[in-house]
């Protein structure tokens, strides 16, 4: 369902690919910063690190069903 109709929209499963890896840089330059920030805020830098860290296999697995739903397109 969300892959039609991202589909639908436009987006491509070589869109989300790059989101997903762009989002891989952005966990790693904000844990990165996460250790320059005062001891007080650290914890809070290192759960939004985390946090991030959490969205490429998600955008990684809706790329990829959208990817087979591209496939099959194309074969029809």
């Amino acid at each position: 369902m969300i892959a039609k109709s991202l589909h639908r929209a436009g987006v491509r499963s070589d869109h989300l690919e790059v989101v997903s890896m762009s989002s891989v840089g952005l966990c790693v330059a904000l844990w990165i910063r996460a250790k320059t920030v005062d001891q007080d805020e650290r914890g809070n830098a290192e759960r939004r690190a985390l946090f991030v860290g959490l969205w490429p296999p998600t955008i990684w697995l809706i790329g990829d069903s959208l990817g087979r739903l591209e496939r099959r397109r194309r074969w029809r």
